[in-house]
C-alpha cells in the first residue's frame, strides 16, 4: 500500500512511518511531496494520506487536548 505525506519530514513525520511499517503495513511505500500536492497524489497513486491538512490522518483535538498524526494512526488501527 502507499502512503503519502509532506516533504522535508521532521519528528512526526518521521514517527508515523516507523509506526505504519512496524504494526500496520509492513510493505509500505512513502511518498513526500510537496504541501500542496499531497491530496491530488495520495487521490493519483491511491496512497492514505497523513500528517497534512485535510488528511483523516492528522492532528486532531479532543477533550481539550490536541494530538499529532502519530495519536491519529494509533486511535485508526487501534493500536
Amino acid at each position: 500500500m502507499k502512503w503519502v505525506t509532506r516533504e522535508k519530514a521532521r519528528v512526526d513525520r518521521i514517527a508515523c512511518p516507523w509506526l505504519i511499517r512496524k504494526f500496520i503495513d509492513p510493505s509500505a511505500e512513502f511518498l513526500y511531496v510537496a504541501k500542496e500536492q499531497v491530496l491530488e497524489v495520495a487521490r493519483r497513486e491511491g496512497a492514505t494520506p497523513f500528517d497534512t491538512p485535510g488528511a483523516e490522518l492528522h492532528h486532531f483535538e479532543e477533550g481539550g487536548r490536541e494530538f499529532v498524526s502519530f495519536d491519529a494512526l494509533i486511535r485508526k488501527y487501534a493500536l
